[in-house]
């Protein structure tokens, strides 16, 4: 039994969990708002998950996880899917309280139709592998909705809390895929690596924060409704 994935996951949340307390942003009061994204976006991602370790798109390393597994996945993974959103949430409630200057929406509207533009190029040319068509299928798809039909003001701090995320991004990923404790097919993605990290996993990580800020910001923005005697 070996406890490398769990203790990658402890370490993800352990600094975030214990920071929500602090009185200036107190993230702790903002959960409420969290949970029910982190349990819809889960579900989807866990879906896919069990479908990309089925057809062979990615696989775990026995020998740094504890044996416990879900429906084909290490229960690690499972809690992968809770670590990795909360900690990115939180990096971006952090932005929220401490930066006081936004992007301007006309930069973030340029970055969203860039990253359009890049996800249909590779749609076209390298549809045929399975974890970059998904990928780039699912994140296309998720800043349509939230750019040009939701319009979501708040998208310019997604942009700047995932360029902060990515920081932990490369310390977190870096650990799973030099071990590795996730091994990849190359012959269902890209094969183009940032150090030991597929491309993919950057815009994946993307995909995954954008739905799960999505539903936190729905859920905290909501206006409750009123009761009528």
């Amino acid at each position: 039994m070996n406890y490398t994935y769990l203790l990658v996951n402890f370490l993800t949340i352990l600094f975030p969990l214990a920071l929500s307390f602090d009185k200036k942003i107190a993230f702790h009061k903002k959960w409420k708002y969290l949970w029910p994204g982190l349990a819809i976006t889960g579900i989807v991602f866990l879906f896919w998950d069990i479908l990309f370790t089925v057809d062979g798109v990615w696989s775990f390393n026995p020998h740094y996880t504890i044996g416990i597994t879900i429906l084909q996945l290490p229960v690690e993974e499972i809690l992968f899917f809770l670590t990795v959103p909360f900690a990115c949430t939180f990096i971006y409630a952090c932005l929220n309280y401490y930066l006081k200057r936004e992007m301007d929406m006309r930069l973030t509207r340029i970055i969203s139709n860039l990253i359009i533009i890049f996800s249909i190029l590779i749609l076209i040319f390298y549809h045929h592998h399975l974890y970059t068509r998904v990928t780039f299928t699912l994140l296309a798809f998720l800043v349509i909705i939230f750019q040009f039909i939701y319009k979501a003001r708040w998208l310019n701090r997604f942009y700047a809390a995932f360029a902060v995320a990515l920081i932990p991004f490369y310390i977190i990923n870096g650990i799973l895929t030099s071990l590795p404790v996730v091994m990849y097919n190359n012959a269902q993605n890209l094969g183009i690596r940032i150090g030991t990290i597929p491309l993919e996993d950057h815009f994946y990580l993307m995909a995954l924060l954008l739905m799960n800020i999505g539903f936190y910001e729905y859920f905290r923005t909501r206006k409750p409704k009123l009761h009528h005697a």
